[in-house]
């Protein structure tokens, strides 16, 4: 099923205000909040639904990213770990309801989330905290690369897990103690003001971050905080119809966590080298194809570059420079999937700066030739109307 429009999901304009979107958010989270809906999977989904758009409409980068390309933040994957989206943060890669709570609880004074009555997805109040920092890399794609699609391999320098005490940060298996904060649980219970009144909340335990234990003698490698610099091979496929400044995120590819934590994400910057022969314009690729006057004036058949290769294309006789040639398809694919664009060839004619007498003398017969002399075409477009009906 297609993805709604985050505005409609949200219920505002492109134009409203950081605060109009927030207050939008924060009712439909009333709304579809699973505490008022139990066991209502449409309520859950919608609920989700929610703090994805505000995700993105909440995000001045993010934002604009979603104004110019819509839904391609979350048309992608990739090895390793799915994308979250060009946006950089949405909610596809399987987020669950503690995500929500911990990402966005400060949208209703603290008290929105950690997972009321013991927390959704099994407890996730014993989740560690720990997360890594995100990494981001710029990635250069020659024009083929952006109309084809392309998988890169990325060696990629970065936090890793210690292999020595697999990124846990203790010595041995049996270097811990129980947490004294939680007793072992990982998690802690307190009582707290919510939207829905006074409720007991169970929150990740400050002191083991989720473990239920601490370290009692550190990794000798790392110094007990479980990861060491090191370098990872990313393998990223990059859809077709990306464009400069895009950007790509991959779940999980970033730098480690200490301790066994989350692992933040790459963030793929895409960038692209300018092609010798063909000029992007958004999805359609532009062409300037000179030829002599004879060849206008006769009609010819020419070779002309395209992605990947070369086309014969035929000029025909008595062509004007400023003429527009176009060739369907022969372009740069949407990256939302909405088709693919033209190849467009503007024709230019080539005036020699100097001739030989010899061609002088045929060009003086030629200039007194009544066919030769310029003539008004009623209702014809001059070069500027016939461009601008092309790039309109």
């Amino acid at each position: 099923m297609s993805k709604r429009d985050y505005y409609e999901v949200l219920g505002v304009t492109k134009s409203a205000s950081e605060d109009e979107i927030k207050k939008a958010y924060r009712k439909a989270a009333i709304k579809f909040h699973p505490d008022k809906n139990p066991g209502d999977k449409e309520a859950e989904d919608k609920f989700k639904e929610a703090a994805e758009a505000y995700d993105v409409l909440s995000n001045p980068d993010k934002k604009a990213r979603y104004d110019q390309f819509g839904h391609a933040a979350n048309a992608s994957s990739a090895s390793g770990g799915g994308y979250g989206g060009f946006g950089g943060g949405g909610f596809d890669g399987g987020f669950s309801m503690d995500d929500i709570f911990e990402r966005f609880g400060n949208i209703f004074g603290g008290h929105f989330g950690g997972g009321f009555g013991g927390g959704f997805s099994g407890g996730g109040g014993r989740r560690s905290t720990n997360r890594g920092s995100d990494l981001r890399v710029k990635v250069t794609l020659t024009l083929e690369e952006v109309v084809k699609g392309v998988t890169k391999k990325l060696k990629i320098s970065k936090n890793i897990a210690c292999d020595q005490c697999g990124g846990s940060g203790a010595k041995d298996a049996n270097s811990y103690s129980t947490c004294t904060t939680c007793n072992g649980n990982g998690s802690v219970i307190r009582e707290v003001n919510t939207i829905f009144g006074r409720q007991t909340a169970q929150t990740v335990c400050p002191t083991c971050e989720g473990k239920g234990k601490t370290i009692t003698a550190k990794c000798t490698k790392c110094n007990g905080n479980g990861v060491v610099r090191g370098e990872e091979v990313v393998e990223i496929k990059i859809p077709a119809g990306v464009a400069a400044g895009m950007q790509l995120s991959v779940a999980g590819k970033g730098n480690a966590a200490r301790n066994g934590g989350m692992n933040g994400d790459l963030i793929v910057v895409i960038d692209e080298v300018a092609d010798k022969e063909l000029i992007r314009d958004g999805n359609d690729l532009l062409y300037n194809l000179n030829i002599s006057i004879v060849d206008a004036v006769l009609g010819c058949e020419v070779e002309i570059p395209t992605v990947g290769g070369r086309a014969k294309i035929k000029v025909s006789a008595g062509t004007e420079a400023g003429r527009v040639l176009r060739l369907k398809g022969k372009g740069v694919p949407d990256v939302n999937g909405y088709g693919v664009g033209d190849l467009l060839v503007v024709i230019d004619i080539y005036i020699p700066s100097s001739v030989s007498a010899e061609e002088k003398t045929a060009l003086e017969k030629l200039r007194n030739s009544t066919n030769f002399k310029p003539k008004s075409k009623s209702g014809s477009k001059n070069i500027f109307d016939r461009l601008r009906s092309y790039f309109s």
